[in-house]
């Protein structure tokens, strides 16, 4: 049991940074004024999943995920 912990852990870990960085990385979800006149409603507001912005929103949800998960996960099998 004390192993997979301590791999539970690792992961952890892991997880915390990347879920940081890649936090950190996104960019903001202000608009500003650009919505007001419908320059959300372009070619890439559309396809915004499909991009680089939506993709790092993915992973930042699983990430999370993870990070929960594990959270309890370790919580649970403190002894």
């Amino acid at each position: 049991m004390g192993v997979l912990r301590i791999i539970m852990t690792v992961i952890f870990i892991l997880d915390c940074i990347g879920l940081t960085i890649i936090v950190l990385l996104q960019e903001g979800k202000s608009a500003g004024l650009g919505t007001i006149a419908g320059a959300a409603e372009t070619y890439w507001g559309k396809n915004k999943g499909r991009s680089m912005e939506g993709t790092m929103v993915r992973v930042t949800r699983i990430m999370a995920i993870l990070f929960m998960v594990l959270a309890v996960l370790l919580n649970m099998t403190r002894f």
